[in-house]
């Protein structure tokens, strides 16, 4: 037996359990999270809407059932069914809100990932909202110089990004790049991709020659073998 037929079985397995209530919520999180790794989302769609009840079970507004919701979600977006997701994130973010009030870092990651999600359907004053009051969050608990910090910002640059204006962009790529290489080093992949999206809004405001500089150094930094 191959191992992606294996996995398939093995998923198969938990789901049959799941549905007879034999299997833990922390077993079939394990497994949904492993299927999510391999790529496997509809396999994990599957684990994880199976997942939900058995989270319920201690409470229905336990911390355990915004996970499971906020997994569920991420497996709906990894396929593109955006509406689907949406309302799971909502569930989630909402569960976390009563469980944590309104600031706390599990409501800065659904705000975050609905942002994303609003960006990814253009809509972009939603995804402004939200995304600027995840940032401002994760400064308030972390700081300005958080690694956490810095996703915030290119998740919100990548939304001024869509939208042409490379200027608020570049200054949040600018950002985010100098927390990057402060705690990751000038050499990190993700400090790559940030000269990347860097790069790309200089070039939006005619920036070519720096951006043209950025691309270079990203470029050497994937060239180099890894250690």
């Amino acid at each position: 037996m191959t191992r992606t037929v294996a996995a398939g079985a093995s998923a198969l397995l938990l789901l049959v359990t799941l549905a007879c209530g034999q299997q833990t919520w922390e077993a079939a999180m394990q497994a949904g999270e492993s299927a999510l790794q391999r790529g496997q989302y509809e396999q994990a769609e599957k684990i994880f809407s199976a997942a939900v009840p058995k989270a319920e079970e201690f409470g229905l507004h336990d911390r355990r059932v915004a996970v499971t919701l906020a997994h569920l979600a991420q497996a709906y977006s990894a396929q593109g069914k955006f509406v689907e997701a949406e309302p799971v994130y909502l569930e989630a973010l909402k569960i976390y809100q009563d469980v944590h009030g309104e600031t706390h870092l599990d409501v800065a990651a659904m705000l975050n990932n609905l942002g994303v999600l609003h960006r990814k359907h253009g809509q972009y004053a939603d995804a402004q909202r939200l995304l600027t009051r995840a940032l401002s969050i994760k400064e308030k608990l972390l700081g300005p110089d958080h690694p956490e910090v810095a996703l915030a910002l290119s998740n919100l640059a990548a939304m001024y990004l869509a939208q042409g204006d490379g200027e608020q962009a570049g200054a949040l790529f600018a950002r985010a790049l100098a927390v990057r290489e402060k705690h990751l080093g000038p050499d990190h992949p993700d400090v790559a991709k940030n000269l990347d999206d860097y790069a790309s809004a200089l070039r939006k405001v005619g920036r070519v020659a720096e951006a043209e500089g950025l691309e270079r150094r990203a470029g050497a930094i994937r060239g180099k073998p890894k250690s």
